[in-house]
């Protein structure tokens, strides 16, 4: 049986991957994670602000607050 991991595990491999953010305000991100802390703000490098699937503005280094986010995927 396969041990389940914690969320945080998650977010742990995901370090230094692309990774898609999206927020309660329906804003989607797509960057590099750099740093999370336990309320799940983020740190994103060479941050893109998407809309629509399509790149809106490029912010560089962004850090995301955790209780605006909904969801963090893969990218």
């Amino acid at each position: 049986m396969v041990e389940a991991s914690r969320p945080l595990d998650a977010l742990n491999r995901a370090r230094d991957n692309r990774v898609i953010v999206e927020l309660k305000n329906g804003k989607q991100f797509v960057g590099s994670l750099k740093a999370f802390d336990i309320h799940i703000n983020v740190v994103l490098e060479n941050a893109e602000e998407m809309e629509s699937g399509e790149v809106k503005r490029k912010l560089g280094v962004v850090f995301l607050r955790g209780d605006t986010i909904i969801l963090i995927s893969p990218a």
